[in-house]
């Protein structure tokens, strides 16, 4: 697969020094997540619309490149919606 099929963004396009705390407050606000675990240092994060799906945030204060590039693909995914949606309302 290429990087267009996967819809990640290069890491050149990602801003860096994303932390933890303001991916989970983004994606519990505003795309319908809630915090239903932790495992160790990582946050385990659940929705249900438009079906169930569960994500893994690592503990890191400042989240590298290319877990917050893994991290959004895979919301975005299942939201329906661009990588980049997702990244404007965490910020």
């Amino acid at each position: 697969m290429s990087v267009e099929e996967l819809d990640i963004c290069p890491p050149h396009e990602t801003p860096a020094g994303f932390e933890r705390s303001e991916l989970v407050a983004a994606l519990c606000r505003r795309w319908a997540y809630s915090n239903v675990n932790q495992v160790g240092s990582h946050v385990v994060l659940q929705t249900d619309e438009p079906s169930s799906h569960r994500v893994a945030i690592p503990g890191h204060k400042a989240l590298r490149v290319g877990t917050l590039n893994a991290i959004l693909a895979a919301v975005a995914k299942h939201k329906g919606v661009t990588r980049e949606a997702i990244l404007q309302t965490v910020r």
